[in-house]
């Protein structure tokens, strides 16, 4: 997004997430060098960064989304924040991987010398379409960000309205408007550059360079789409949104826990997640300032003391980590993923609270439908006490004392033994309900 004077290179800066891993110049300017030679600019620096932490932590990022999808998507978890929610780890994961493919895999060559393929003929040829993708990736996680923010607001600040707009199937209106908004705000990257042909003479080989386009060396389009468009919709847009949603989330959180003793279990619960999601933005602030301050860098032209690169390898990082670390917050304020996530992949009976079915709910279990409260109990087995009987007596009942305790036990939540409770509708008449009886007792 703008020009290092030093090398007098126009590099793909984009804000938060940004150089080209092979720093493309105008073959038209009198000081143009290679890509051979622009391969051993901060290569030791971009090595640390881009080829040991980005990958591991990308790796590690993507293995923590794809379970978070897996454990969202139990049927027990069915509810508008859990599927926008998933939304955002699966832009998540596909966000991760273009940082891999553009940042990570191309830092282990300079510095190394492996990977040559990869860095001179896979990586230009992928590059003008991969980072597209991750620009349309990342401004989804944006904006999915504040949609989960502004459903949190709602559900907790306006619960009467949360059942009408809360739903399922808004949820996923959401998430299917913000990818097409991503896709049409990010489509003139597509033709943002080109690939070229060089012969390199010390290898005796033919690489290929990605190059800005006519398109991408327009003053007007640098000046009007990249750096201020690109600060208002990805930065100003956001932060403004985000902040004053968490500010009033934050105070109904305060009320709420002066006040924990008279709010209701599903009151609890939502005061809860906003306490989770809270975290979340506080990640997403922390790791897109940085991001934010090199884009102000680039708009108003500041003069800093060092190479605007070193901090550009450090955002390009902190993006990542954002999309990685969502998990970690999951497992460490969600008591039910944390929970189901013991269950499904912890299997030890240690961790478990009480009995669960094979889908992992607890008798402490309650979940959102298409914003409507649900609860879902599984209670332990008892045994039934009633006119000074105990577990002790084993006599043998005759038919009616069984269906008497069976309904006894249905409508108190308990069952003397494992089968199930049979519920008798009031229409029934009673030679319905004698027949029913006798089935039972036989």
């Amino acid at each position: 997004m703008g020009t290092l004077e030093e090398t007098n290179f126009s590099t793909n800066e984009s804000g938060s997430y940004g150089v080209w891993p092979i720093v493309y110049a105008n073959p038209n300017d009198s000081d143009f060098q290679s890509c051979l030679e622009d391969a051993e600019i901060t290569t030791a620096f971009r090595f640390v960064i881009n080829g040991l932490l980005m990958n591991i932590i990308g790796v590690l990022g993507v293995l923590g989304n794809i379970i978070s999808m897996i454990i969202l998507s139990r049927p027990q978890m069915r509810s508008s924040i859990n599927y926008l929610l998933i939304g955002l780890a699966r832009v998540d994961t596909v966000l991760i991987i273009t940082s891999i493919l553009l940042f990570g895999l191309p830092g282990i060559y300079p510095y190394s010398g492996m990977l040559f393929s990869y860095f001179y003929i896979v990586l230009p040829h992928i590059a003008p379409v991969v980072f597209p993708i991750a620009t349309v990736v990342q401004t989804a996680s944006v904006y999915l960000t504040v949609t989960v923010s502004l459903e949190r607001f709602v559900a907790v600040c306006h619960p009467l309205r949360a059942r009408s707009l809360c739903t399922y199937g808004r949820a996923r209106i959401y998430v299917v408007g913000i990818i097409i908004f991503s896709a049409m705000y990010n489509l003139p990257k597509l033709w943002e550059t080109t690939v070229q042909k060089e012969w390199s003479e010390r290898d005796n080989f033919t690489v290929y360079c990605v190059r800005e386009s006519a398109l991408r060396g327009n003053e007007t389009y640098i000046h009007v789409y990249i750096h201020w468009l690109y600060l208002i919709c990805m930065y100003l847009v956001p932060f403004v949104s985000l902040a004053v949603l968490n500010a009033c989330i934050y105070r109904q959180v305060l009320r709420a826990n002066q006040e924990r003793q008279r709010l209701s279990r599903h009151q609890k619960r939502e005061i809860g997640l906003a306490t989770m999601l809270l975290g979340v933005v506080v990640v997403f602030f922390i790791c897109n300032l940085l991001p934010l301050v090199i884009n102000i860098i680039e708009c108003f032209n500041v003069r800093i003391p060092f190479e605007l690169d070193y901090l550009l390898q450090v955002s390009n990082l902190l993006v990542t980590i954002n999309s990685s670390v969502n998990f970690i917050i999951y497992v460490i304020f969600g008591e039910k993923f944390k929970r189901l996530f013991l269950i499904l992949f912890c299997n030890n009976n240690l961790f478990r609270g009480g009995r669960e079915s094979p889908d992992g709910v607890t008798h402490e279990d309650s979940f959102m439908s298409n914003g409507d409260r649900q609860s879902l109990r599984l209670h332990r087995h008892s045994t039934l006490s009633r006119n000074g009987t105990n577990s002790s007596n084993t006599g043998r009942t005759n038919g009616s004392t069984r269906i008497s305790q069976t309904r006894h036990s249905c409508r108190y939540g308990r069952t003397s033994s494992p089968s199930p409770c049979v519920y008798y509708p009031a229409s029934r008449n009673s030679k319905e309900i004698t027949q029913t009886t006798v089935l039972i007792a036989d």
